[in-house]
């Protein structure tokens, strides 16, 4: 509980030097309730204060965790703590989850254990309350929580005296934890690990030996551990997904689709296929279209066993090597998968286009399809440039430029953000690492698909039907003050006055020609984005332009499109009972999920994270193994981020962030301006900014870890030259307003901020 209210009255709204204080000092969370009930306000008073605790969280003040507000950058009152190190015997935790676009690392903390408290160990996960201790942070363990599915990840090391440590894979963890049992491993091993002893004596024993670490298929089984992710299943669930495979399609029940040219247009290298389309002239100018989605609902019904472990994965993850499906692979890839000749149970969105690309009408129905057509997008682009496209594709491009049309009118965010794709050959090696090219082909099915998920949303709110948004904000206030001081930097400019739109965005980025330059202003505008999310409430999508947005086509790999294909079940009257037996009846929403959607939103937005993060580790650890023989080389590459301790950058056209370290620019003084992004010599006026394209030598490449390292070539400074201000004179380290201390070059005190960041 907060702290209670002292004998002090409180007279109107508080200001919010007041609320930060009582953020700052309140015993337990801080939410609105407490907060009304310390500064004693009733009725309008409340309602003033929801407005100010908005607009103190939209200029950077203050963020939430749930219902509790706390200092924005700082950490919550309470939260999920895991330990990481015993140091001397007191155990030092970090936060469960740190949002990946913070700007600095998790935050270290000394955790505070109480005498008749269990000892804790390494991988233990608390709730706790936390506090600042002078330049840090205190936890006071108020309980022990469960353990997560994901094991300690390591590979052992055995020192001259034959002690065996674990040499963690995770880049956050940055001490070896002794090994008290090895379980048969051997000296270089990936092996999993449990924590064993306490208190001084704590260490960990290994439970499973994973092999060769260095084996391309371990880097995504690193992931898969490292971040928790279930990639088994249970065996009941297999019953169950093998039973529901067998539930027959009634012919008499469904739409039949099967004499349209129906094509399901994917990567080559696809492992489901859950969309496909078709499209045809309609005599007045536009086209009479057709989505096809997998209907999977028919077969997972709601409160099943396999609808439990899909809303538990919440998503497929893809990595390189595998992938780990949402559903068993008889579902999956077999009788979900919308496959050539096959015929199969589908989700149908027929769409009404105008001569000017407006989606005028639609309906759904559950429909008979069989696919004409699996084509890789190469291969339809292929056909559609050579001038000898069979019809089907023709209309299908036809009907896609009038969609463009009308997405072009709408000027949604186009950044042009390279995508890489890892290439492996037969035994799973490394073939190739590239930029995966972006075709025609890809926005066709794009642009359907965005058509066919408007539709959905905007046919259940007709409906009055429960709908899980796909949301993506604005741009807060504050993220939009640090790209306004960022543009003003580089010569452009940004007015907050006016309304931001992504067209504003697009205009800034349309007569850029510079690649460096057009490189760097997208940078820009892709970090002052919100993360986009799934919610009960719509609050519309910002990137898109779009007022109402819901994702309804894949529900093969998506535990969102399910239940968005569940609610148009109840909303058109689509409800086929499944037979007698094991599986449940509904394949609509059950009343538990329509009475808290929101516990649903926000456990598959985690998931999606999760996922979102394993995928880019993974495909990181293939480019640094793709780039581990090749250290000493000098390679073209691209600045990303800038901070007090260096700089962080990317090899052009692989990509692979690595870091240079200011130690390693020489013995001159660097000054770190922040709001430009940008590190400036005092005496050379050397600079490294965000955006600049440079030639560095690759110096380190770790597979394990994905991690890279950068130095400047030997000679070369590299950097841009601006007119130099001289040398400073030493000065005595000092304190900016909260208290911190500023660093300079290597971290050492001095007069600019350090400035951290995780990756």
């Amino acid at each position: 509980m907060a702290k209670r209210p002292n004998t002090r009255k409180f007279q109107g709204l508080p200001s919010k030097d007041q609320v930060l204080e009582f953020i700052k000092t309140a015993d337990g969370p801080a939410g609105k309730r407490e907060i009304a009930r310390h500064f004693r306000l009733k009725g309008q008073e409340k309602i003033a204060l929801k407005a100010l605790l908005k607009d103190m969280a939209e200029e950077g003040l203050i963020d939430s965790k749930k219902s509790a507000f706390h200092r924005m950058g700082g950490l919550p009152k309470v939260t999920v703590l895991r330990i990481v190190e015993i140091d001397e015997g007191e155990p030092v935790a970090i936060p469960e989850s740190w949002q990946p676009d913070d700007a600095t690392p998790p935050p270290r903390l000394r955790v505070i254990e109480r005498k008749k408290q269990a000892a804790l160990r390494v991988g233990d996960r608390i709730l706790a309350r936390t506090e600042e201790a002078g330049r840090g942070h205190i936890a006071h363990p108020m309980k022990k929580l469960p353990a997560t599915e994901g094991a300690m990840l390591g590979v052992i090391e055995i020192d001259k005296s034959g002690q065996a440590w674990l040499a963690p894979v995770d880049k956050k963890i940055r001490n070896s934890a002794k090994v008290s049992d090895v379980g048969g491993a051997e000296k270089g091993q990936l092996v999993l690990a449990e924590p064993a002893g306490r208190g001084r004596n704590s260490s960990v024993k290994v439970i499973e030996v994973l092999g060769d670490p260095l084996a391309p298929k371990s880097y995504s089984l690193i992931a898969i551990h490292k971040y928790g992710i279930p990639h088994t299943f249970p065996q009941e669930v297999l019953d169950e997904a093998a039973l529901a495979a067998k539930i027959p399609l009634s012919e008499d029940k469904r739409e039949d689709l099967r004499s349209l040219p129906i094509v399901a247009i994917d990567p080559a290298d696809a492992r489901d296929h859950d969309d496909a389309i078709w499209a045809e002239p309609d005599g007045k100018g536009g086209f009479d279209a057709l989505v096809a989605i997998a209907d999977v609902s028919f077969y997972v019904r709601s409160g099943s066993k396999l609808d439990r472990e899909a809303r538990k994965r919440g998503n497929s993850v893809y990595f390189p090597d595998r992938v780990v499906p949402m559903l068993p692979e008889v579902l999956s890839a077999d009788v979900c998968s919308l496959r050539q000749d096959e015929d199969r149970a589908a989700m149908a969105c027929h769409l009404k286009i105008d001569k000017s690309g407006k989606v005028t009408d639609w309906r759904f129905t559950r429909a008979l399809v069989r696919i004409h057509h699996n084509i890789p997008y190469e291969k339809a682009q292929e056909a559609v440039d050579g001038g000898d496209a069979p019809e089907f594709l023709r209309n299908l491009w036809d009907a896609w430029k009038l969609l463009a049309k009308a997405r072009a009118d709408r000027d949604p965010l186009d950044l042009d953000l390279p995508e890489r794709r890892v290439v492996l050959n037969d035994k799973g090696q490394i073939e190739e690492i590239a930029v995966r090219e972006r075709l025609d082909a890809h926005r066709v099915v794009e642009d359907f698909m965005i058509a066919a998920n408007v539709a959905a949303a905007k046919a259940l709110e007709s409906k009055a039907q429960p709908v899980v948004y796909r949301i993506h904000e604005p741009p807060t206030r504050e993220k939009l003050i640090a790209l306004r001081e960022y543009f003003d930097s580089i010569g452009k400019k940004l007015a907050l006055g006016q309304v931001i739109t992504p067209g504003l965005f697009n205009r800034m980025m349309k007569d850029i020609t510079d690649p460096g330059e057009k490189a760097l202003v997208q940078e820009a505008v892709l970090r002052s984005q919100t993360q986009a999310y799934y919610g009960p409430k719509n609050a519309g999508h910002f990137g898109l332009a779009l007022g109402s947005y819901a994702h309804f086509t894949s529900p093969i790999r998506r535990y969102a499109d399910l239940l968005v294909h569940r609610a148009l079940v109840d909303g058109f009257g689509l409800e086929q009972p499944a037979p007698k037996g094991r599986i449940p009846d509904t394949s609509g929403l059950d009343e538990r999920d329509r009475a808290d959607m929101s516990k649903i939103t926000d456990a598959i937005s985690v998931t999606e994270r999760r996922a979102m993060e394993a995928e880019r580790d993974t495909v990181d650890r293939y480019v640094a193994a793709w780039l581990s023989g090749r250290v000493g080389e000098v390679f073209s590459t691209r600045i990303t981020g800038v901070t007090g301790f260096g700089f962080f950058a990317t090899i052009v056209g692989l990509g692979g962030d690595g870091l240079v370290p200011i130690s390693t620019l020489g013995r001159e003084y660097f000054r770190h301006e922040e709001g430009a992004q940008v590190l400036v010599g005092e005496d050379s006026g050397t600079r490294y900014a965000v955006g600049d394209v440079l030639d560095l030598r690759l110096g380190e490449a770790n597979p394990l870890t994905g991690a890279l390292k950068f130095e400047l070539p030997e000679g070369g400074g590299g950097g841009q030259k601006v007119e130099p201000r001289g040398r400073r004179p030493y000065k005595k380290p000092r304190k900016d307003k909260k208290g911190k201390h500023q660093v300079g070059r290597r971290g050492r005190p001095g007069n600019i901020r350090h400035q951290g960041r995780k990756r």
